[in-house]
């Protein structure tokens, strides 16, 4: 072998390693159908903490998609069927300058106009939404932060997305028909490459 086939070798090897994230991965069952989640802890530690938090204390079962526009977003986590919102934890910090874009199938989390002001709520990317992507640190620029992408089920994400919406008291952009997150569980803590 030659020094300069070794060299190649060496490099290749380098960046396979580098390859390796650590994943946790979640299951999340809905009245359409099943849909896993890879959440980046290694990329969004705070944010994936975060919700697997919620995902171990049982807070998202029984809560709904309350906010469904078709070629955008299915959002959900914080209200039940009767629009009652659930307690939640204090606010996190927002992390979305990690690289990570609001792509087609992204999940990201939810949040006010304080972009430190995300919970228990998050959104499905159901297209690529670039202009919710990290741009600066300040109000109008910090975007909205994904710390995971479905990797299994996006066919339910879009059956989610295509269900007939209206106005239900304040709320715009209902399912007017309940799509529940009946659970949400843990399946695997690791890496993957």
């Amino acid at each position: 072998m030659t020094l300069k086939s070794i060299r190649l070798v060496l490099i290749l090897m380098s960046l396979y390693v580098g390859t390796t994230q650590a994943v946790t991965v979640v299951q999340m069952e809905t009245t359409l159908g099943s849909i896993q989640l890879e959440l980046y802890e290694d990329r969004a530690p705070e944010t994936v903490a975060n919700f697997v938090k919620y995902v171990e204390a049982g807070f998202y079962n029984n809560l709904i998609f309350h906010r469904v526009i078709d070629g955008m977003i299915i959002q959900g986590g914080g209200y039940d069927q009767d629009f009652k919102a659930k307690d939640t934890n204090p606010p996190i910090a927002n992390e979305a300058h990690n690289a990570l874009k609001n792509v087609r199938g992204a999940i990201a989390m939810a949040r006010l106009y304080d972009p430190d002001s995300a919970d228990s709520q998050f959104f499905i990317n159901l297209v690529d939404n670039p202009d919710w992507d990290f741009r600066s640190k300040s109000v109008t620029g910090y975007g909205y932060c994904v710390f995971g992408k479905v990797s299994k089920g996006m066919d339910v994400v879009d059956a989610i997305g295509k269900v007939e919406t209206g106005i239900v008291g304040d709320f715009s952009d209902v399912p007017l028909k309940p799509v529940v997150i009946n659970s949400v569980t843990v399946i695997s803590k690791g890496s993957v490459e």
